[in-house]
């Protein structure tokens, strides 16, 4: 059987100077990873997983959780972590360790000290990010035994056993060894990212781990990474529920040799391949939602930024809308009670609403008006794996995109027993 390749969504083009390798090419120069069992999930399987920069001059960037909730790891490394020079990463999943308070906070400074006595680094270049069940204590003797186990097993072929350690309810795996053709030279870009449910826009609930050989400047790092997050997690919804955990970190070695300087056609270039690379995991996310049968895109345009943000987001997260398209039903006025609902409700509009609605490509509303379509094609469109929303406000000049899942009753079935 053949593998599908990375970029296998029609919402993400590969860029051409951007060359897929296979997931045994291994990390990029000067990374190590491992990912063992340690005892923390019930399935025996991996749980614990330990990456490692091994560059002298480390350069990187990180982007957390906006909640109010924020779990313990996430805390501990935005406060004690030179998120600019991070050495090492240490995960978990089977345990968010998040809504525990102190003893959350105590737990993962013993995790990260030990992870930076195993790794030989200050612990403060050790961050932290863990995923599983909130409110759980973090099995703190069971993560220790799997940082001593994961230090041994470090290797640069390592991501497949460290992206097993990091999925939780995952379906499929997320990950991409990529190659980038620069001016300047050839880098390599790896990606190891989980995530599948409570995933909501800004941004979404996952891990994802960057490496890449060029040398890049932690300012540059720093740029491209909310620039990328903003256009790929901060896109993704599947239930629209925030975590307390999200972490998305970018490690760079510089192994390559190839500098990646300020505004420079090198960074242009390293730039497109890293936003590809984000976007078509959002992308998997969302195809990996719990229950998920199909996947959709909402674009919606109009004059107002904050409109098009409010309006993509209320097609995104509605239950109505997201249960017709797990049934392959054009309902498309359930996309006009979406918008209208919430324009009208925060008062951003005012009644009547002229908002045209295409669906793949085939317009079915007109300044806020059914008209004549084909309703046999429309039927045969929305059957597809991957269904395209446009939404066009009133005016011009602003527009954002949203990524989403359908609603299943797999989704309502896997989520009522999720603790039990």
């Amino acid at each position: 059987m053949t593998s599908q390749p990375f970029f296998r969504s029609r919402w993400v083009p590969r860029p051409a100077h951007v060359t897929e390798l296979g997931l045994d090419a291994g990390l990029p120069g000067g990374f190590r990873a491992a990912g063992v069992a340690a005892g923390i999930k019930p399935s025996g399987r991996p749980d614990v997983g330990l990456l490692v920069n091994d560059s002298s001059e480390p350069v990187s960037a990180a982007r957390f959780t906006a909640s109010g909730a924020a779990a313990a790891p996430v805390l501990l490394s935005q406060e004690r972590c030179r998120l600019e020079a991070l050495r090492a990463v240490l995960v978990n999943s089977g345990c968010a360790n998040a809504a525990t308070g102190r003893r959350g906070l105590d737990d993962a400074a013993k995790t990260q000290g030990a992870a930076a006595l195993a790794a030989g680094v200050d612990p403060a270049e050790v961050a932290l990010a863990s995923t599983g069940g909130i409110s759980q204590f973090l099995p703190v003797e069971k993560v220790l035994k799997g940082i001593l186990e994961a230090r041994a097993g470090l290797d640069r072929g390592g991501d497949g056993a460290f992206q097993g350690a990091i999925q939780t309810t995952d379906a499929i795996e997320k990950r991409a060894n990529l190659e980038v053709a620069l001016p300047g030279g050839t880098v390599r870009l790896s990606a190891q990212c989980k995530g599948a449910g409570m995933i909501s826009p800004n941004f979404a609930t996952m891990l994802c781990f960057v490496e890449t050989d060029a040398a890049i400047g932690a300012e540059t790092a720093d740029l491209l990474l909310g620039v990328c997050v903003k256009r790929s997690f901060d896109r993704a919804s599947v239930d629209g529920q925030l975590s307390t955990n999200d972490t998305a970190i970018l490690m760079a070695s510089g192994a390559s040799g190839v500098t990646v300087a300020p505004e420079s056609e090198d960074e242009l270039r390293f730039g497109e391949a890293l936003d590809a690379l984000l976007r078509q995991l959002a992308v998997m996310m969302v195809v990996d939602g719990e229950g998920a049968a199909r996947a959709a895109r909402v674009v919606v345009s109009g004059g107002l930024q904050e409109n098009v943000e409010v309006a993509a987001r209320a097609v995104a997260n509605s239950p109505l809308v997201k249960a017709a398209l797990h049934g392959g039903d054009p309902n498309w006025g359930r996309i006009v009670q979406a918008v209208g609902g919430v324009l009208g409700g925060l008062g951003l509009v005012q009644a009547p609403l002229a908002v045209d609605v295409t669906i793949e490509g085939m317009q079915v509303c007109s300044a806020g008006g059914a008209i004549p379509y084909d309703e046999a094609e429309l039927d045969r469109l929305v059957q597809r794996e991957e269904v395209e929303y446009e939404v066009a406000l009133p005016g011009e000049g602003a527009e954002t995109e949203v990524f989403f899942s359908d609603l299943s009753k797999e989704y309502v079935e896997f989520n009522s027993a999720y603790t039990t």
